[in-house]
């Protein structure tokens, strides 16, 4: 089983909450955080450690067991398998406006045709931002991250998404499950996606639409493992309470 959970970083941009929280991790993760320059990457490294800290609690995760970290903007993110022998990758990427030279130099040509055949600009950021968090999560679950190089799987969007193409090294079959964060609230990818009868992805219409700067962040987890639960959202304020009870 793989869990996921997100939260908002924002607490600890007070300095007084953000020592409290940096005294629940260990020294290596505090020195890192050390050696950052930015209070919001700061937040991110510590808090990002301090969800894991707590999922691992939370689930009793023993120490060799697959998880992921990621964050981005004013989020962060963390997936845990419950199993051994388990891959298991995760991202998150605050939406903002895309980058076409990026996805036509490392994205997949079909992929890449996906994203700027659409001439409304709102689509292009949709499926900008999609494709970027699949393709990061499954590079991330193989655990060689960008070095893999992006256009040697593909991805075909759907609910859920599919690899239609993996490396040669990588022939597991790997599973998806996403998630939207518009203002705040989380919405998972059964209310956010839609497919044609045969499979196809389809956007919904302009509710399902990011606003361009509009606080949204996409969410994707890759596993080996098939049972990937929906995307929890977590409190600092009350974590650091049952992390320190």
């Amino acid at each position: 089983m793989i869990r996921t959970w997100t939260a908002s970083i924002v607490p600890l941009y007070e300095e007084d909450f953000y020592r409290l929280c940096y005294g629940q991790v260990p020294s290596f993760r505090r020195e890192k955080a050390d050696r950052m320059k930015g209070k919001q990457v700061r937040a991110q490294s510590v808090g990002v450690w301090l969800l894991y800290e707590r999922m691992k609690k939370e689930y009793r995760i023993e120490a060799d067991t697959a998880y992921n970290l990621s964050h981005s903007g004013d989020y962060v993110l963390c997936s845990v398998s419950t199993e051994r022998h388990v891959k298991v990758g995760c991202d998150i990427e605050e939406v903002k406006e895309p980058n076409l030279k990026i996805a036509g130099r490392f994205f997949c040509p079909a992929e890449y045709e996906q994203i700027a055949g659409k001439k409304d600009k709102a689509l292009q950021q949709e499926y900008f931002f999609r494709y970027w968090v699949l393709k990061e999560s499954f590079a991330k679950a193989t655990r060689e991250g960008l070095a893999l190089g992006m256009d040697t799987f593909e991805i075909m969007l759907g609910n859920p998404s599919v690899l239609v193409k993996q490396p040669e090294n990588y022939p597991e079959r790997y599973h998806y499950r996403e998630a939207v964060l518009r203002g705040g609230e989380l919405v998972p990818s059964e209310s956010g996606t839609g497919c044609t009868e045969s499979g196809e992805y389809e956007p919904e219409g302009k509710e399902y639409r990011e606003d361009a700067g509009g606080g949204a962040y996409r969410i994707a987890v890759c596993s080996t493992d098939s049972g990937i639960e929906e995307v929890r959202q977590a409190d600092f304020l009350k974590l650091l309470r049952v992390h320190t009870g």
